[in-house]
């Protein structure tokens, strides 16, 4: 599996713990696993459906 380079968000959930989102990779969750497990996962189910990896290329961040 190739490595990539992606932002993750972590919000703390008000009774511990964190909700995790990968804004490059829209509905990529972990459930008891790793954040890395969860990206593994998902990259794995788009290549074996033949779909793009996407990436954060030209993508652009700003605060308001």
């Amino acid at each position: 599996m190739r490595r990539i380079s992606c932002r993750i968000l972590l919000r703390k959930g008000r009774e511990g713990g964190y909700t995790v989102m990968v804004p490059t990779l829209p509905g990529c969750v972990a459930f008891g696993g790793t954040i890395e497990e969860a990206i593994e996962v998902y990259l794995e189910d788009l290549t074996e459906r033949g779909e793009e990896i996407p990436t954060e290329k030209d993508t652009l961040e700003a605060y308001a």
